[in-house]
């Protein structure tokens, strides 16, 4: 099975129904199958070939997703890019990935052998050639390239295939959105570029329309929920949070019936909040780059157990292996481990990181948690995020739980800073209302954590930095207060 032929299945079983909707402009499955096609030529006609890497740097549009699929339909590889990074690092993924062409939203300062701007892809869009595009290409070669967030360094080109692509769409639409079904509409408001787009299959496959938001706005979000009646979304819990806190949300009337969420950790405080504003509709998904979205999910039904990531997918191979890769009994932490058809082949010229990561036949996540009796994991933090202040273990995320249960927190981040004397000095940096007050929140935490646990400072800030995915960036924070003590 071939992505393209996903395309042209669905433009025969839904042929005119909205497959695509942004703003005032629709188009239907059979357009949409059409639209690619006319791509996929124009991009082979223009002398790229089957394998060669092809960068999509769009926002959130009808557009974005021709591509995508154009390039897919072509046997081009994609390369996702996402608009909110920076011109060095669009700069570094491109070389990184070899790419021959990159298609982008009119971004000054690129380079490759053929930069499509937006003008130019309308055209080809418009005038490629109208025969079925259908480039086949084997199950286990490149179909797209994805990057690591690069929290711990440079980001790493993860080589994904037609295999896992499929697979992903199958644990979809077999334990994460079982229900989503024509009629329905799935709000995109997340980026596409991130992990809204792998929503975008399944809703294709099922007959449901994909509602684009250009840009994520938590005030726009409610009004377009509301007037699309939206029965299904995908949130990073950073958006959740600050729709949470939108005056609006009071009063509209939803239809949201799945939210899933995923990407970063949610604290128990925000997901309590948003059940109560919405009812028992969320659905978490736990992945990464190397297995994109698809490791353990928490269903609606199963949100009781605070703090679970879930079970495995139902085709997935999850384990706790200690630091000798022996597997760990329930209860005990080590580093998460999964195996399955989902996952990446390898990393993009890089094969000792491979071997690395896959030691065993194990892909070793870098995060670390553990399981219930019953099979459920849990996941403390990531592996290279862990404190250790007066000797003992601190997880930044347990800490960061703990201040955002603080009435008028949204969002919270915990480092560690140089000290003589504990090793790692516990600093908390929170944003929120206007009117917040760090020496409350502090009490708060003092009151709740164990001494060695508890920020030894905390700061308020407007904003945390994130990254394109709306992860917030503890490294990033980490570097500013250290470069800022330095010039005190």
């Amino acid at each position: 099975m071939q992505i393209g032929q996903l395309i042209r299945r669905a433009a025969l079983y839904f042929g005119d129904a909205p497959c695509l909707v942004e703003g005032a402009r629709q188009i239907s499955f059979r357009e949409f199958d059409a639209a690619t096609d006319r791509l996929g030529n124009a991009l082979l006609a223009r002398g790229l070939v089957a394998g060669d890497r092809v960068g999509v740097l769009l926002s959130n549009s009808i557009e974005c997703l021709i591509a995508y699929y154009a390039v897919a339909k072509a046997g081009l590889v994609r390369v996702g890019l996402n608009t909110r990074e920076t011109l060095d690092n669009h700069l570094y993924k491109i070389a990184d990935a070899g790419c021959r062409a990159v298609i982008h939203a009119d971004v000054d300062g690129l380079q490759a052998e053929q930069l499509i701007g937006t003008a130019e892809l309308t055209r080809l869009i418009a005038d490629g050639g109208q025969s079925p595009c259908a480039v086949d290409r084997a199950l286990d070669a490149p179909y797209r390239l994805g990057f690591t967030g690069g929290t711990t360094g440079k980001a790493k080109a993860v080589t994904l295939t037609t295999r896992g692509e499929l697979a992903e769409l199958s644990a979809f639409l077999m334990d994460l959105v079982p229900d989503i079904r024509p009629g329905d509409t799935f709000l995109h408001a997340a980026p596409v570029a991130h992990a809204s787009g792998a929503f975008f299959l399944p809703a294709l496959a099922r007959g449901a329309t994909s509602l684009i938001m250009p840009k994520f706005d938590a005030a726009e979000f409610v009004s377009l929920a509301e007037k699309t009646q939206a029965s299904m979304t995908f949130l990073v819990p950073t958006m959740l949070a600050m729709i949470l806190e939108e005056p609006a949300l009071a009063s509209a009337r939803l239809n949201l019936r799945t939210i899933s969420y995923g990407a970063s950790p949610i604290a128990p405080t925000v997901l309590e909040r948003a059940q109560a504003r919405f009812g028992k509709v969320f659905a978490q998904t736990y992945g990464q780059a190397e297995s994109p979205m698809v490791i353990t999910c928490l269903g609606p039904d199963e949100h009781g157990r605070i703090g679970s990531c879930g079970r495995p997918f139902t085709f997935v191979d999850v384990c706790v292996l200690d630091d000798d890769d022996q597997p760990l009994p329930p209860g005990e932490v080590g580093e998460i481990c999964c195996r399955g058809p989902q996952t990446m082949a390898y990393y993009w010229n890089r094969p000792e990181a491979t071997e690395q990561a896959f030691r065993n036949g194990w892909l070793h996540t870098g995060d670390i948690g553990r399981m219930d009796e019953d099979g459920y994991f849990y996941i403390l933090d990531r592996k290279n995020d862990m404190l250790i202040s007066g000797g003992y273990n601190v997880y930044p995320r347990e800490v960061e739980d703990v201040l955002l249960e603080c009435e008028g927190v949204v969002e919270a981040a915990v480092i560690g800073l140089p000290d003589e004397k504990w090793g790692d000095r516990i600093h908390a940096v929170v944003a929120g209302r206007e009117d917040l007050d760090p020496a409350v929140v502090l009490a708060h935490a003092k009151a709740r954590l164990a001494n060695y646990k508890c920020p030894k400072d905390l700061e308020l800030w407007t904003e945390l930095p994130k990254s394109a995915a709306n992860k917030i960036l503890r490294r990033e924070i980490r570097d500013r207060i250290v470069a800022r003590n330095k010039e005190a």
